[in-house]
């Protein structure tokens, strides 16, 4: 008998070809032409844990739990699909805890209540009182004049008066017809931007003019989302060609390419002037 390897040590290990998860992210931010601070200011990911992460260090999440969701907000704000990156982190972390089953229910047999028995007492009772009360009905009616017998006065049966007609309703106003645009009615004195996703999803970030934020994330297809400024709009569009664009009621013609980068400013008197 030979002392060896295992046919199991024997094999040829396979490698995962995929790119590291701090790559992908570092690389997906330069393609979308941002920088850490700008990551760390929509995310609100302190600049330290974005560089970790970037460099495959994950000590400074503060466990598994923090890492995945530092991973999915980093991957969003790049523009990146966070599931295959969570999954990757998952593999190469032992995975997530599985969870502890639920000890069985014991469910105690219900006890059958017994069958209640008649209370004849408050039979007997219930049967006197009705006896008793007869027999007083009996009695008072006997005091009058036995001899003389009821009439009753017959007559035409009472009308029966139907309720009163409650007046006609006035019909209501007819509800104005709405315009053919209801962008179309922004308001003069604001900046008004309008974006829709029509043929992809898009990472956006608007800002006011004050550096404001008004909104950092992911439209996704067929999602619309409406900003206003006192002065200016400052927009970050990623996958800018699937993003239409209004700017104060007005469709801004512009041919943003799938997959760009886009960084724009409107105001006021957009888009003649933008």
């Amino acid at each position: 008998m030979s002392i060896g390897n295992s046919p199991e040590d024997d094999r040829p290990s396979v490698e995962d070809d995929r790119p590291s998860i701090g790559h992908a992210l570092q690389q997906a931010r330069i393609d979308a032409g941002l920088t850490v601070d700008e990551v760390s200011a929509s995310t609100r990911v302190r600049v330290p844990i974005v560089h970790g992460i970037e460099e495959d260090d994950f000590t400074r999440c503060g466990g598994d739990v923090y890492a995945r969701g530092h991973i999915r907000t980093l991957a969003r704000a790049v523009g990146l699909d966070p599931d295959p990156l969570v999954s990757q982190y998952d593999a190469e972390h032992g995975g997530r805890p599985s969870p502890t089953p639920a000890a069985p229910l014991f469910e105690a047999e219900r006890i059958r209540a017994e069958p209640r028995r008649p209370n004849w007492t408050a039979a007997m009772v219930a049967a006197i009182v009705a006896v008793v009360g007869f027999a007083g009905f009996t009695l008072f009616n006997g005091g009058g004049d036995s001899g003389q017998d009821t009439q009753v006065a017959e007559g035409s049966a009472p009308e029966k008066t139907s309720p009163p007609k409650a007046p006609p309703s006035k019909p209501a106003d007819p509800k104005p017809d709405p315009s053919d645009s209801a962008i179309a009615a922004v308001p003069s004195d604001k900046v008004t931007v309008k974006l829709s996703a029509v043929n992809d999803k898009s990472w956006i970030s608007a800002r006011s003019h004050n550096g404001k934020l008004l909104f950092d994330g992911t439209l996704a297809k067929g999602e619309s989302k409406t900003f206003q400024d006192d002065e200016r709009v400052d927009l970050i569009l990623g996958n800018a060609g699937a993003i239409e664009l209004y700017v104060n009621g007005k469709k801004v013609e512009a041919e943003f390419e799938m997959g760009g980068v886009e960084r724009l400013s409107y105001t006021k008197g957009d888009p003649e002037v933008g």
